[in-house]
């Protein structure tokens, strides 16, 4: 399955009007979240990218509650959090919101690790896991040097083992990538990356 894969669009229309035109070749296009600005602009982000061409699997960031994705995300969209679905023989997991806490306040929508540990314990099996939460040591230091990726998102692919693990959050990690076991584990940015991903 050749999956396009992006994160972290924030309302930025020319990468918005490049995934939408890069979607005419994949067969599934992931969205790990924060498409807007803390918890404004979400209408506006959905209209830049309702013209996706392939199925379309999304997990919220923690600039928008999973119930605003729901209700904005075009019509077809699979919005995950802590769900998992089947899109073409590829077994999907999704995780969104900060992971753990962050420090940005009301707006903002976070898991603490043991609230992500819970809704992991849900996924027995999984190809890909999306996250917007980036795993603990994996393209997650801030610009000050800071580690601040998930400790549950860790342990949740050390015990899946899933072909592929793609997230968002981080911007300073974004492109940046690393291996957990088998996994290959990136953090996407908004410009999208191509990955291929096997059917079961």
């Amino acid at each position: 399955m050749k999956v396009l894969a992006f994160s972290d669009l924030h309302l930025a229309r020319a990468y918005a009007a490049r995934i939408v035109e890069k979607s005419r070749e994949a067969d599934l296009v992931i969205a790990a979240g924060d498409f807007a600005h803390a918890r404004t602009g979400l209408a506006a982000a959905m209209a830049l990218l309702e013209g996706i061409a392939a199925p379309v699997v999304a997990v919220p960031g923690n600039g928008e509650s999973v119930d605003e994705l729901r209700a904005a995300a075009p019509e077809g969209w699979h919005v995950l959090h802590g769900q998992g679905c089947e899109i073409d023989g590829v077994r999907i997991f999704g995780l969104g919101y900060g992971v753990p806490v962050t420090p940005f306040g009301a707006w903002s929508c976070d898991l603490s690790e043991a609230q992500a540990e819970e809704m992991f314990a849900a996924c027995e099996d999984v190809d890909l896991l999306v996250t917007h939460s980036p795993p603990k040591g994996i393209a997650d230091r801030t610009s000050r040097g800071l580690s601040v990726g998930s400790t549950a998102i860790l342990a949740a692919i050390e015990r899946l083992q899933p072909q592929l693990a793609v997230f968002g959050h981080v911007h300073e990690g974004q492109g940046k990538e690393g291996r957990v076991g088998a996994t290959r584990a990136v953090n996407l940015g908004p410009a999208g990356l191509w990955f291929e991903v096997s059917r079961q």
